[in-house]
């Protein structure tokens, strides 16, 4: 999901405003966005009042859930082990594939623009398509079991992972490069020497933040035979035994916590600028090397992963990704408009229902302004508990609650969004400068003048660019919600690969492509119109 890194990604770090710059375009984006919304709803027959139905619904059915209970402890613990490896591998793998692939897709270091052009277009690709969407088709290829679920992963990491690594390189000072030609070396001697020192700090904080996506991906692999403990969850809810899914839920969190809670603190040792020491930043990322390296060879052992596997799933996949074409349109006619049309409008409710929610939220997140530090962390105990539940999981719980339906996808992806966007919110926030909440402050001005004041309007950008990169995201997850009847255009897809139409999948997935990429496209050129 997800912005740069590492303390949030890239979308959300936008520049303040020039001093002259209208704010009309900002107002026209906000009732455009309000339109949208409005419109959106009425597609879906979304009505605020669903959300209130929705908390009493879904209350209900938290105290079936209680108490939790954990019936085979090992065999959960194993699952959460397995989930984990497969997180850490299927990240390293990716890092391995994108770091080629990030030279090639960087203006200053490709060797051609046909070379740059064909390497953004891979890294676009593996972007747009879900990794949901990946493991049910590398399932279909290899079967049930855990290197599908590693290669989905990794697949889809390479869309992250190689735009940012490709975008540290550019940004890269061409001062070292020119020196280091001058010797005479060659173009690898020139990467290493001159290129990779100035981007490891940027490529390691991206690679911890990914595990830490992954981590909650994997989570909801299982649910289509890709490994993880999202199996034994699924069982569990399918066979109404709430209490052990509930139990489940509280492992995941656990396992979820721990490890965003490990990320904070490897970003803090490595990449604190105040705390930077040359010699003590070389010997930790050599750690930090040789624990990744350890756990990946740990995975392979314990996943029962031949290496030559992670070659030979091309020839297989191939014969399943080729029956997908030519794509059927006509199979499906105007259903698959309606799908993608539904698809849109639960990630514009979502996300509209996101920011409203998580503004408050993010402010009391923020260190820097929040009124107690008791709210502080509130707020933060809050993100995290919220975050660390994947929004299919969600979108399993209201569907339980409200029903099959569009509207059960909107109020999981919503809540989603709250944990999401707030914490973008608050890392915005902690960065402001801090002169106008001083100046403010030094007249006498209390807690609600200082926000409206001071904070918002030097929060603004970054707000602007986190809700559309979480237009972004939702429009993505609500592509594989479908698969738990949470509405979207996923149902359909996971129906015709269940049914081996394989080319009316094609059709599907054909189009998913287009809505993400065409979204993705869209709020990049807003946010080029406002930051």
């Amino acid at each position: 999901m997800s912005a740069p890194l590492p303390t949030r990604p890239r979308a959300a770090a936008t520049p303040p405003p020039g001093p002259g710059r209208s704010p009309a375009p900002v107002r026209l984006v906000a009732f455009g966005a309000l339109l949208a919304t409005v419109v959106a709803a009425w597609y879906i027959d979304f009505a605020p009042a669903a959300l209130i139905d929705g908390v009493d619904e879904v209350a209900a059915l938290l105290e079936r859930m209680l108490p939790p209970r954990l019936d085979d402890p090992g065999r959960i613990g194993g699952l959460a082990v397995e989930t984990l490896l497969m997180a850490v591998l299927g990240t390293v793998l990716a890092a391995i594939a994108s770091v080629p692939l990030a030279f090639l897709a960087a203006r200053n270091t490709t060797p051609h623009p046909a070379v740059y052009a064909a390497a953004r277009a891979v890294i676009t690709f593996c972007r747009a398509m879900p990794d949901l969407l990946f493991a049910v088709l590398f399932v279909r290829a290899l079967g049930i079991g855990v290197l599908p679920g590693i290669l989905a992963l990794a697949l889809h990491s390479i869309g992250m992972l190689g735009k940012l690594f490709a975008d540290a390189i550019e940004q890269s000072d061409p001062g070292p490069r020119e020196a280091v030609r001058s010797t005479g070396v060659g173009y690898f001697r020139e990467m290493i020497n001159a290129v990779l020192p100035q981007v490891v700090p940027s490529w390691i904080g991206t690679f911890v933040y990914r595990i830490d996506i992954n981590l909650r991906m994997s989570v909801v692999l299982g649910f289509v035979g890709a490994g993880g403990i999202g199996f034994a969850l699924q069982d569990a809810l399918r066979g109404l035994v709430y209490p052990r899914a509930l139990g489940i839920v509280l492992v995941i969190l656990a396992i979820i916590g721990a490890m965003e809670l490990l990320a904070i603190g490897v970003r803090r040792v490595l990449l604190d600028p105040s705390t930077s020491d040359p010699r003590r930043d070389r010997v930790w990322r050599i750690v930090l090397t040789a624990l990744v390296a350890a756990v990946s060879v740990a995975a392979l052992v314990e996943l029962r992963i031949s290496p030559w596997s992670l070659l030979t799933w091309v020839g297989p996949s191939f014969d399943v990704f080729a029956r997908m074409v030519p794509p059927n349109f006509d199979a499906l006619g105007l259903d698959l408009v309606d799908a993608a049309l539904q698809t849109v409008a639960i990630g514009v409710v979502a996300t509209a229902i996101g920011v409203v929610l998580s503004l408050p939220v993010g402010f009391l997140a923020a260190r820097n302004i929040t009124p107690h530090p008791w709210c502080y962390w509130a707020a933060r105990a809050w993100i995290l508990v919220v975050r660390a539940v994947p929004e299919l999981i969600l979108a399993v719980v209201f569907v339980a609650a409200l029903g099959l339906g569009p509207v059960a996808g909107t109020c999981a992806l919503a809540l989603g969004s709250i944990g999401f966007l707030a914490k973008l919110v608050a890392d915005a926030v902690e960065e402001i400068d801090p002169g106008p909440l001083e100046a403010v402050r030094s007249v006498g001005g209390g807690w609600w003048k200082t926000l409206f004041a001071a904070v918002v309007p030097q929060s603004i950008p970054a707000l602007v660019g986190s809700s559309l990169y979480l237009l972004d995201v939702n429009v993505r997850t609500s592509t594989i919600l479908g698969i738990v009847g949470a509405g979207g255009i996923g149902y359909l897809l996971f129906e015709s690969i269940r049914t081996l139409n394989f080319d009316v999948a094609g059709a599907i997935v054909l189009v998913i492509f287009v809505v993400v990429y065409a979204i993705e496209r869209l709020s990049g050129w807003i946010r080029s119109r406002l930051v």
